[in-house]
């Protein structure tokens, strides 16, 4: 009987039957302190394709952390066939200072497919991308919302990329859209490898969101069912809704500076012209209101509690029921 591949990460080898933990070395911290990237390794003995299932590549995005934290508490990855390779944390400096960035201040996520030779972020994602990236062949990157902007649980694919399209429909979050890509992001470098992968955006940054993360390890093991990778879901983890299809999404911005006061809740549907927020003076002389533009679903809101004129306050899309294309993953 034909048997999985091996896994090979900067020379060490996961043999199919064989779970490992391995580390990619990346740099010191001023004090001579080595820093490691710890990368969990699952291999089955039966042939299956590899997904990498990665977090904290922005550091202060702590969501996707737990999420992979959890599922290896609770062994989600005990696999009968295929591979998952698990990173809880790929930015580890971002992740000790609570920060999105690396301490030079440049963003991990902006920097593939990265340098051997450049800054500490170009570093990261060369040796990541060296080490790791040609293992896989389907990818899911787990992110939140930046600063205070909180995101209703989403999930990303590649515009006119039908397997990353299919690969979202699996994966099922509440919503799901297509994205572009940007230049120097993870997703654009697997992009250019031919690797299907999409990103899951809940919650916000140092901040957990227990649905956000029960939805993330939902759409996960939809994934793994898909590739056979387990068996079944457990009941907790298998009821849900089937996704809501985005399309022509739209920020709504401050109108005047002020403290800003939501009106509604995020994943909430509206109707055009319904009231959304209040952005106030705080010597009570003025306020504005934001109104929708349309009717859709709101599926991001800036939990910013003082703003300035144009900040991003809403982020709103509109409802499209169409089915994706079938696509062989």
């Amino acid at each position: 009987m034909e048997s999985n591949k091996t896994i090979i990460i900067e020379g060490e080898s996961v043999k199919p039957g064989e779970s490992k933990l391995l580390n990619i070395s990346i740099d010191r911290l001023p004090t001579g302190t080595l820093i490691d990237i710890p990368i969990y390794v699952f291999n089955s003995k039966n042939p299956g394709p590899t997904l990498l299932i990665q977090a904290g590549l922005h550091g202060d995005e702590i969501n996707g952390i737990e999420i992979v934290r959890r599922m290896l508490t609770e062994k989600r990855f005990n696999i009968t066939s295929g591979a998952v390779i698990a990173v809880p944390i790929l930015n580890i400096f971002g992740f000790i200072h609570y920060s999105r960035d690396v301490p030079d201040g440049k963003d991990v996520n902006r920097s593939f497919p990265g340098s051997k030779t450049g800054s500490m972020a170009g570093r990261i994602a060369y040796h990541y991308t060296s080490a790791v990236l040609s293992q896989v062949d389907y990818g899911i990157d787990l992110h939140t919302g930046g600063g205070q902007r909180h995101n209703f649980p989403q999930i990303r694919y590649t515009d006119n990329d039908i397997q990353s399209q299919q690969l979202a429909k699996v994966f099922n979050a509440p919503i799901t859209f297509s994205s572009k890509l940007i230049k120097g992001s993870f997703r654009n470098a697997a992009h250019q490898l031919k690797i299907p992968t999409v990103v899951f955006e809940a919650g916000e940054s140092m901040r957990f969101d227990d649905y956000s993360i029960i939805e993330g390890i939902k759409g996960i093991l939809n994934v793994m069912r898909h590739f056979k990778m387990i068996a079944c879901l457990e009941p907790k983890y298998s009821e849900r809704n089937n996704t809501v299809h985005l399309e022509n999404r739209k920020w709504l911005r401050a109108p005047t500076a002020g403290m800003f006061i939501p009106k509604i809740l995020n994943g909430s549907k509206i109707e055009k012209g319904e009231v959304l927020g209040i952005v106030s003076g705080p010597y009570a002389k003025r306020s504005k209101v934001v109104k929708a533009p349309f009717d859709g679903l709101v599926f991001c809101i800036n939990h910013q509690a003082v703003v300035n004129r144009g900040d991003a306050l809403f982020h709103m899309g509109k409802p499209n029921n169409e089915d994706v294309k079938e696509a062989d993953i």
